[in-house]
């Protein structure tokens, strides 16, 4: 059986991080996309120190759409160099993993 994948971004604010997810979604990419707001972000970029306000969208998927997942994700993204992290599931409930692979992948 197929194992769940998670992957985890960031986006600069909520709206962008919804309309993307929902763009993922509707392409079977991903099952859910969950945005949390409120996240501060301290982080090094072309050799200086940043801080800024961003949100986590954490994506719901399966191993075999990561790459198809993380391209699309890619391409729709706004930042020059999305964090795009796979995070493997070592396990899952039956009924959750049902779900995901049913949401998934081809109609």
């Amino acid at each position: 059986m197929e194992r769940p994948l998670l992957v985890y971004t960031t986006f600069p604010d909520a709206p962008t991080a919804l309309d993307i997810g929902e763009a993922l979604v509707r392409a079977r990419l991903a099952a859910c996309v969950n945005v949390i707001p409120g996240m501060q972000s301290v982080y090094a970029w072309k050799g200086a120190i940043e801080r800024g306000a961003e949100v986590v969208a954490i994506l719901k998927s399966r191993e075999s759409l990561a790459d198809a997942l993380a391209a699309e994700l890619k391409r729709r993204h706004p930042y020059e160099t999305p964090i795009i992290l796979h995070l493997p599931v070592s396990g899952a409930d039956l009924d959750t993993a049902a779900w995901i692979r049913a949401e998934t992948g081809p109609v």
